[in-house]
């Protein structure tokens, strides 16, 4: 009789809608059980209250969490309309309590009890069975569809299924027991020694299709990514315990310099002395699985988080005077590719120590072979030194808004290719998950000798209110029909250029940037100039990298993430012809000059002495150039002290605008040869809650 595997995630595609319904009903109704055996392990009812790490709640949260999931879900895709039960959706809604390795939770929290829970599951297990048969499917099955939730309700299990199981291994040993289903590996020898691969140069891509993918993904792995991976070498196998003792017995925990910053914090906090999962007993090491500690199989991999894996890498380093270091996620992609694997099949057994295919443990580093190398995937997660970044076109999937985005903040490394009980997703080539670098998994490492330095790419989104403004003013959608008005400033500037030469512009007070970049369409060369070195540091942002992130406040504590590319707005092309630097528009540097043209957009009224700036601001372009001003004239103390102000006020019984200060600042090196004409702009503040504004625009030709 052949085995019955644990039931692979589905294909999101197919001809017949029934079948796909069984499918997804087993897939449904075998992870809840591989649950349910999991907590069997558990030997008491005080091991679901008592917290195994102060980090993280008590396991009665997450025997709950995995089933209210998916009632939220629904709620959200109007699948259902009413809860089931509103206080334990409440108390077991929110899973990511991830926390800073010294941020102690003593919160009390009054938990169900678990036949509270247990009943509730049961009731889930019946609703979202009965929405299976009922709920209308047509195939494929897409991020719009309400089969979504279900599915994403299952792979969140899968994912609990192995986070749990890592805080049962973290559990003291008189609140577990051993299970028939949960049998760890039996097999251990000598260590193999490990050597370094060579892998060649080469292309890697990743990114799910939107429309159309092929299987269940989180929000991280849909958009596009490639990259040039230059040639590197890699360790053959896994560290493994009997390698990673050397660096213990070379006292590598208490030698400050293997230690980056955050992870020395982190050894001095924790005093640590070895590796977690290991326990010494006298003085034979033993190691603790699930549910048992083992005399220590030293051909096994050891188990770490980031922080001792980079110390690892950096002791290496330094005892071999050879550049190691993690891989990097685009590194391990080299790697599966050049192993020819590829995902684990629907019928047959893994390739390597995944999806519970083989055991409830690790086993030895070298029984999984994958080309030259082992354990490519599966047997332990793999360390890599990259943070988790959005790939180009990320979206934030509706239903789960917060799934991936609080980890962009380059405080999470991406971890590669699965455990020994991963599965579903996390077994995918696509899959991309990342923890906090103080955090346990099942989880090691491999390392790599590369004179490359790693790639690093920034993960995080603008939050500041203001920047947030003005990056969505410049960068992003359009309201009320009001073309965007750094675009629309810049055409009329090129516009009034005619045929006059476009060697150089000056966005003076360019803020974001966006004005810079369109300027460069036309001009072989453009600087832009801001005071603020937050506004420089966007524009900069999108001259190197070419997209920009951040927030929107939709209301109060909610909020939307956005991203814009200069592709999406055509204008990569021309990222080599700008530079951004900081600079104060009344006392630029010297080197501010010979331009044919200067913008000053909404820049005027801003200024601590804009007269200074008008009185000498034809010596900073070439004769015949163009000044465009912009402004709402809009004058506040808070910027200008009155007596500074350029119009606005009465002189001599008079009104006295802004434009007539400008002719008579102007006068003697401009002509005004275009306006005034008023330019809309709308500023999002809110959701529903918008700034409308006129600024008038005036265009001066110095005279020759």
């Amino acid at each position: 009789m052949s085995k019955q595997f644990f039931q692979r995630t589905p294909l999101l595609s197919g001809d017949d809608a029934d079948a796909k319904r069984q499918e997804i009903r087993a897939y449904f109704h075998t992870t809840l059980d591989y649950e349910e055996k999991l907590f069997e392990t558990l030997r008491t009812d005080e091991a679901y209250y008592k917290k195994p790490i102060s980090l993280r709640h008590p396991l009665i949260f997450y025997y709950g969490h995995t089933a209210t999931f998916f009632i939220n879900k629904l709620i959200l895709t109007g699948v259902i309309t009413h809860r089931i039960n509103p206080a334990l959706e409440s108390i077991c809604a929110v899973g990511v309590d991830e926390m800073s390795w010294d941020d102690l939770d003593d919160i009390n929290y009054d938990w169900p009890t678990i036949e509270a829970v247990r009943d509730y599951r049961s009731t889930i297990r019946g609703l979202v069975d009965k929405l299976i048969s009922d709920l209308p499917l047509t195939l494929p099955i897409t991020w719009r569809s309400p089969w979504w939730a279900i599915l994403m309700g299952v792979e969140h299990q899968r994912i609990h299924l192995e986070t749990s199981s890592v805080l049962i291994r973290q559990h003291a040993l008189e609140y577990v027991q051993q299970h028939p289903d949960w049998k760890p590996c039996q097999e251990s020898g000598d260590a193999p020694v490990n050597r370094l691969i060579d892998i060649s140069a080469g292309v890697v891509q990743m990114g799910k299709d939107f429309v159309n993918p092929v299987n269940y993904g989180w929000d991280n792995e849909f958009g596009r990514h490639e990259a040039s991976v230059p040639a590197f070498q890699v360790s053959q196998y896994l560290v493994s315990n009997q390698e990673f003792l050397g660096f213990v017995e070379a006292n590598g925990y208490t030698t400050p310099e293997y230690w980056e910053e955050e992870g020395r914090s982190w050894q001095n906090f924790s005093a640590a002395q070895y590796p977690t999962f290991w326990v010494k007993r006298d003085s034979a090491w033993q190691l603790r699985l699930m549910t048992e500690e083992i005399p220590m199989p030293w051909d096994w991999p050891v188990e770490v988080n980031y922080h001792e894996a980079k110390a690892f890498c950096n002791w290496k380093a330094a005892t071999t005077n050879q550049p190691v270091r993690l891989p990097t996620e685009d590194e391990w992609y080299r790697l599966y590719d050049s192993s020819n694997l590829a995902d684990v099949p629907f019928n047959k057994a893994a390739a390597g120590n995944l999806h519970l295919d083989y055991y409830a443990s690790s086993c030895p580093v070298n029984k999984f072979k994958h080309g030259e190398l082992f354990d490519v995937v599966g047997n332990a997660w793999q360390w890599s030194e990259t943070p988790t970044y959005p790939f180009e076109g990320f979206d934030v999937h509706p239903l789960y808004d917060d799934f991936t985005t609080p980890t962009f903040d380059d405080q999470h490394n991406l971890i590669k290719g699965g455990s020994w009980i991963s599965c579903g997703n996390e077994t995918l080539r696509s899959a991309r998950y990342a923890f906090r670098r103080h955090f346990f998994q099942h989880a090691g490492f491999r390392y790599v000798v590369a004179d490359a330095p790693p790639v690093q790419r920034s993960s995080r989104y603008e939050t500041d209110k203001l920047l947030t403004e003005y990056a969505e003013f410049h960068y992003g959608d359009v309201y009320f029909d009001i073309p965007n008005f750094p675009a629309a400033l810049a055409k009329i500037a090129v516009t009034a250029m005619g045929e006059r030469p476009v060697r150089k512009a000056l966005d003076l007070g360019c803020a974001s940037g966006r004005a810079t970049f369109e300027l460069a369409r036309h001009f072989d060369q453009v600087t832009g100039v801001d005071f603020s070195a937050r506004f420089v540091g966007q524009g900069v942002q999108l001259a190197q990298h070419g997209v920009l992130r951040y927030t929107l406040i939709d209301e109060g504590e909610l909020v939307s993430y956005k991203e814009r590319s200069l592709a999406s707005l055509g204008l990569d092309d021309v990222k080599g012809k700008v530079e951004f630097y900081q600079g104060d528009a009344c006392n630029l540097k010297p080197i501010f000059s010979g331009y044919d043209l200067i913008l000053t957009a909404n820049l005027i009224d801003r200024l601590y002495d804009p007269a200074k700036l008008l009185a000498t601001i034809h010596t900073r372009l070439n004769p015949g150039g163009l000044l465009v001003i912009a402004s709402p004239y809009t004058w506040k103390t808070e910027h200008t002290e009155k007596k500074l102000w350029v119009g606005g006020f009465k002189r001599d019984g008079d009104n006295y605008t802004t434009l007539d200060g400008l002719k008579e600042l102007l006068g003697q090196h401009f002509k005004l040869i275009q306006g005034p004409q008023e330019l809309p702009f709308v500023i999002r503040e809110t959701k529903r809650k918008f700034q409308h504004s006129l600024s008038e625009v005036t265009i001066w030709k110095k005279r020759a």
